[in-house]
């Protein structure tokens, strides 16, 4: 919750969200990478981060270039691509 608080004080232009338990998949949709990283290295986000160890066994993450945010399907098959942190 507080994450997609902070979302909403900053240039995301399209977030989705989806899951329940122990997936949870998040996606934003930025013009400019560097909000992006801004975004991911501040606030609510940052603080998640540093906790990740103690709350998931793995987080993967990719970034795409992109007009509009893919759907879930589309979606999962990227993640099959991502760059896996493992806890």
């Amino acid at each position: 919750m507080k994450i997609l608080r902070q979302l909403k004080t900053t240039n995301c232009l399209e977030v989705k969200t989806r899951g329940a338990w122990t997936r949870h998949y998040t996606m934003t949709l930025w013009n400019k990478e560097q909000d992006l990283i801004n975004f991911s290295r501040s606030g609510a986000h940052l603080e998640a981060m540093k906790k990740s160890r103690q709350i998931a066994k793995e987080i993967r993450t990719i970034s795409i270039d992109a007009e509009e945010l893919p759907d879930w399907k589309e979606a999962k098959v990227l993640l099959e691509k991502a760059r896996i942190l493992k806890f």
